[in-house]
């Protein structure tokens, strides 16, 4: 196995610049590609969308927004039982979103950051052979049947909301030099959704109903950019969210997103839990990642971990190491033991 490793995404420190420092100097000659840690705002994900987007949205109610906090209001939740809810306003058949290329927020904290993580390889505080990853939650894990009390309304929102992704990751690919640039797509909905785990919704059609966004986008982004995928059994209200009895919902539905790319993908994360049972890792071998570098989500639990490696090592020769998602959620003063973990993960 390599000792290759991938930092999912998120990183809740106080600044870009403390994330490359404390992350990216250590990890940096194991790494090939750097998230900026989606500080601030984007900590708690796609939340930052729904109350920084979607509520000022003309043609969007709010149904529920987080329980306040001592009196206060309080922006992110705490569990899906918690989290924001909006409807479609009467007479909309599509909800668009002007402002193309800057609406949602990406494409703006994409340059900001890179223009740091220039700043400081060009300085030698990173590795030159670094790329700036941008991680950006999919549509269908941005916009989840659960934060619609009426479902019909996604089938007017998620179009909408496909084409202002689309125009943010075009931006993103202008204004960032393609050699320096890693896009990554975060799904935690599509796999919860291969494994049939949303209610209302069959397994049978859980491909067809969550590559539309791979088919539509991934194509557009030029070769000289880095590709990849990140899959995710969620984390809100704690990890894992669902947990599934193997990973044969997110070998299908991995598959179909690099068959769905259009173009050449360089990386598929798979979270993997506290399970060291050859069935569970069974389905690996039918993994179809075409050239694709695989990173296993397995830098938690560290007492466990050479047992997990040894059992997906006898399906899966070769890959590399991460945690099962971004950290957005779990306490900044958790960090240093996050990042010593990774270090021990290299030893493994």
């Amino acid at each position: 196995m390599s000792n290759d490793l991938l930092l999912v995404g998120s990183i809740p420190l106080d600044t870009v610049t403390d994330v490359f420092e404390k992350f990216g100097k250590p990890l940096g000659a194991h790494l090939k590609t750097m998230p900026d840690g989606e500080v601030g705002p984007r900590k708690h994900w796609i939340s930052r969308v729904h109350y920084q987007v979607l509520t000022g949205h003309p043609e969007l109610e709010v149904v529920r927004n987080p329980k306040p906090e001592n009196g206060v209001e309080r922006q992110n939740p705490r569990d899906s039982s918690d989290s924001w809810q909006f409807r479609v306003k009467p007479g909309v058949d599509k909800v668009r979103f002007g402002d193309p290329g800057w609406r949602l927020g990406f494409a703006r904290d994409a340059i900001n950051s890179y223009f740091i993580f220039k700043t400081l390889r060009e300085k030698g505080q990173l590795p030159k052979h670094l790329r700036f990853q941008v991680s950006i939650p999919s549509v269908n894990s941005t916009l989840p049947a659960r934060i619609f009390p009426d479902v019909k309304d996604l089938e007017k929102i998620r179009p909408g909301f496909r084409d202002a992704l689309e125009a943010e990751v075009l931006k993103i690919v202008e204004k960032i030099p393609n050699e320096d640039l890693a896009i990554q797509w975060d799904c935690a909905t599509e796999v919860q959704d291969s494994y049939g785990a949303i209610p209302g919704f069959a397994k049978e059609t859980a491909i067809e109903r969550n590559i539309g966004q791979i088919k539509t986008i991934s194509p557009k982004i030029p070769e000289k950019v880095a590709l990849g995928y990140h899959l995710c059994f969620g984390t809100l209200g704690g990890w894992p969210r669902f947990a599934p009895d193997d990973l044969s919902g997110a070998v299908e539905i991995g598959n179909a997103f690099i068959a769905a790319s259009g173009r050449r993908v360089d990386w598929i994360h798979i979270p993997v839990l506290d399970n060291s049972d050859d069935k569970f890792f069974a389905p690996l071998k039918n993994l179809k990642p075409n050239g694709a570098k695989v990173y296993l989500g397995m830098i938690h639990h560290m007492d466990t971990l050479p047992a997990r490696v040894a059992a997906a090592r006898k399906v899966l020769p070769d890959f590399g190491l991460a945690a099962y998602c971004g950290f957005g959620r779990v306490p900044p003063s958790e960090m240093k033991t996050v990042l010593d973990e990774h270090l021990k993960a290299l030893n493994v």
